[in-house]
C-alpha cells in the first residue's frame, strides 16, 4: 500500500513540554485512519500539523512523498471538515461547496457539475439553493463534508466532525461518513475521542496517550487485544486487575456476573471468582450493573459487572431477581474466555504475606 501521509519523528512543543513526541505515522492510500484518545493527548495537534496549520518543532511531514513540512496550508491539497461546520452564512449551500473550486479557478461548467455530484453524494441534491441557517446541524455537516471532498483532496482531514450533534444523529452520520469515504476512495484521517465512532468507521486506529502512540491496529485487534491499562480502560474495559498467576488482565463489565454471595466475604474463591461487597448499583435500561469491592493480594479492587437479578427488575425468565443492594455481600464471576492479558502492563512485585 502506497503511503499518502507520513510523519517522521514529528514533535510539537508549545513551551510547557511536548504535546506530540517523536511521532512516526503513515496513512495508506484509501485508508481511513482514526486518531483516538482523550482531550490533551495530541490528536488534534497532529491533524493540524498534517494540514499545515502548525509547523512541527521537530520532524518532517510528507504528503504523497513530497516534503510538505514548510508548505502553507493553501498549497497542500487537503480537504478539512471541522467540528463547527465553518460554513459561510451569506452563501448558498451550492456556493459553499463550490468555494474551494473557485479558489482553484475551476471553470463554471466543471464547477457546477462537481458541486452537483458532491451534493448528491451526501444526500443534499435538492438543497443547493438554501442558506446554511435553513438547515439542521446534520445537514450543515453534510455540506461541510461535500465542500471537503469536491476538491478531490490528497487527504481528507476530519477534526471531531460529529461531536456537535446529538447521539442519534451521530450514529446516523458516522455511517454516512464511512460510506462517502469508501465511495470516493479518499485517504482520510479522523480525530475523535469517541471509541464507538472510531471502531465503527475506521480501517485502523491509533490510540494516542500524552503525545505518543499507546497502541495501533485494526478496530478488532484493539478491541479484542488491548495491551495496556490505558488502552483497555479507554476502550471500555472498566475492570483492570492483577490475577494471581496471570498478571495484569482486563475484562469488560458485560462479561462479569454479579450475584448474591452466601455467607461472609472471602478474599478469593478461585482464579475467576471473588467475594466482596456491593458499593453501588446503576440501572442502564436493559440491565443493571453493580460495582463490587473485592479484596485481592495487591489490595482492594472495585469491579463492575452485570447483575444476575435485582429485586423489582425482571430477569431473563420474567421473574424478579433476588435482593442485592449497596453493602450486601456479592459474588463476582469473570467469564474466563473474555479475560484479556495486558502484555504491555508491568506486573506488580510479589510481596510476602506477613505471618499471622
Amino acid at each position: 500500500m502506497t503511503n499518502v501521509v507520513e510523519l517522521r519523528g514529528v514533535s510539537q512543543d508549545f513551551g510547557a513540554g511536548p504535546v506530540v513526541a517523536d511521532l512516526d505515522l503513515a496513512v495508506g492510500a484509501g485508508e481511513l485512519l482514526a486518531l483516538l484518545g482523550p482531550s490533551g493527548c495530541g490528536k488534534s495537534t497532529t491533524l493540524r500539523m498534517i494540514a499545515g496549520y502548525l509547523r512541527p518543532t521537530e520532524g518532517r511531514v510528507f504528503i504523497r512523498g513530497r516534503d510538505a513540512t514548510t508548505v502553507a496550508p493553501r498549497r497542500r491539497n487537503i480537504g478539512m471538515v471541522f467540528q463547527s461546520y465553518a460554513l459561510f452564512p451569506h452563501l448558498s449551500v451550492a456556493e459553499n461547496v463550490a468555494f474551494g473550486l473557485r479558489m482553484r479557478k475551476i471553470g463554471k461548467p466543471e464547477r457546477t457539475r462537481r458541486v452537483g455530484e458532491a451534493l448528491e453524494l451526501v444526500g443534499l441534491g435538492e438543497l443547493g439553493d438554501r442558506r446554511p441557517g435553513q438547515l439542521s446541524g446534520g445537514q450543515q455537516q453534510r455540506v461541510a463534508l461535500a465542500r471537503a471532498v469536491v476538491i478531490e483532496p490528497d487527504v481528507l482531514l476530519l477534526d471531531e466532525p460529529l461531536s456537535n450533534l446529538d447521539a442519534r444523529l451521530r450514529v446516523q452520520l458516522r455511517g454516512e461518513l464511512a460510506r462517502v469515504q469508501r465511495e470516493t476512495g479518499l485517504t482520510a484521517v479522523l480525530v475523535t475521542h469517541d471509541q464507538e465512532e472510531a471502531l465503527a468507521v475506521s480501517d485502523r486506529i491509533v490510540v494516542l496517550h500524552e503525545g505518543r502512540i499507546a497502541q495501533q491496529g485494526t478496530p478488532a485487534e484493539l478491541f479484542e487485544h488491548p495491551r495496556s491499562r490505558f488502552v483497555a480502560q479507554f476502550l471500555g474495559y472498566e475492570n483492570v486487575l492483577e490475577l494471581p498467576g496471570r498478571g495484569p488482565v482486563a475484562i469488560r463489565p458485560e462479561h462479569v456476573r454479579v450475584e448474591p454471595a452466601d455467607g461472609a466475604a472471602a478474599p478469593v474463591l478461585g482464579p475467576v471468582s471473588f467475594d466482596g461487597f456491593v458499593r453501588e448499583l446503576t440501572y442502564r435500561g436493559t440491565h443493571t450493573t453493580a460495582t463490587v469491592t473485592v479484596a485481592l493480594p495487591g489490595g482492594p479492587v472495585s469491579l463492575q459487572g452485570v447483575m444476575s437479578g435485582v429485586s423489582g427488575v425482571s430477569g431473563a425468565d420474567g421473574a424478579a431477581g433476588p435482593t442485592l443492594g449497596p453493602g450486601h455481600a456479592a459474588r463476582v464471576v469473570l467469564s474466563e474466555p473474555a479475560i484479556v492479558s495486558l502484555l504491555d502492563e508491568p506486573r506488580r512485585p510479589v510481596l510476602e504475606e506477613n505471618p499471622v
